[in-house]
């Protein structure tokens, strides 16, 4: 099997930099994870509404949707 680069053409780096490199690419990774996050976050009662609607139609009247731990609201799939 041929590689498209032959090894020559690889920068050689100190461990340092190595570090740094995976520093920054980590920094970069969190910081998209944490901001999908918050994206998923704003829409997370509209998507419950809707999932939660045909439940809610049918419950009696003057009554809601109750749970019993904090965690559950999430657990609704």
């Amino acid at each position: 099997m041929e590689q498209n680069t032959p090894p020559e053409s690889f920068e050689k780096q100190a461990l340092t930099e190595h570090l740094r490199e995976l520093r920054s690419c980590l920094v970069i990774s969190f910081g998209a994870v944490f901001v999908g996050f918050c994206l998923a976050y704003t829409v997370i009662r509209p998507i419950g509404t809707w999932f939660f609607k045909p439940l809610t139609e049918v419950l009696p009247k003057d009554t809601s949707l109750i749970f019993t731990s904090y965690q559950e609201g999430f657990f609704f799939i």
